[in-house]
């Protein structure tokens, strides 16, 4: 199979590798930034990542047991932590989860957790990515794509959407609404 032909090394995968890759080195440094760059960014970076999570191929794994997670618990902390304490009382929210039997009842939400669990399945993939092993790669983008599937997707969109109604409650003022 040439390069052209592998999924693993197809241009979507490749691109998902940048733009997780820039996340990651960005919520990394959260501390330097302050709360309104913090938001500004997620609120750009979120639909990018939303749409390279969807253009992620379908991978048949030859050898699963390739695969590695590197984020510990205490490494996930050290992006929490920072997160949490630049939103401060942004950071909680509330949301209804449509994959709850109750939709109906509301449920805390918190921009840090999400970001730090999307942090996480994103930078496994990138270090797993950058393994010299096709095997390493097949399982890095098997995995990221299932997560996309069934968590960091869910995360990103939701923390999006009230990253949106942040950055737009105080514009929504300059508007007419009236007529809408």
């Amino acid at each position: 199979m040439t390069p052209k032909e592998d999924p693993v090394a197809s241009r979507n995968v490749l691109e998902m590798l940048t733009v997780a890759n820039e996340f990651c080195l960005f919520v990394e440094k959260t501390e330097e930034y302050r709360q309104e760059e913090i938001i500004d960014y997620m609120q750009k970076i979120c639909p990018l990542l939303y749409l390279k999570g969807t253009l992620l191929p379908d991978i048949e794994v030859e050898y699963p047991e390739a695969n590695e997670r590197y984020i510990t618990e205490e490494q996930w902390e050290s992006i929490f932590t920072p997160l949490r304490d630049k939103f401060a009382e942004m950071d909680q929210y509330w949301y209804h989860d449509y994959n709850d039997i109750d939709v109906n009842d509301p449920i805390k939400g918190s921009l840090a957790d999400n970001f730090a669990d999307i942090y996480q399945d994103l930078k496994d993939f990138v270090l797993l990515y950058q393994k010299n092993s096709h095997a390493a790669k097949e399982n890095a983008v098997a995995e990221l794509k299932k997560y996309f599937v069934t968590h960091w997707g869910y995360r990103l969109v939701t923390a999006h959407r009230y990253i949106h109604y942040i950055v737009m409650a105080g514009k929504s003022k300059n508007y007419n609404m009236a007529g809408l």
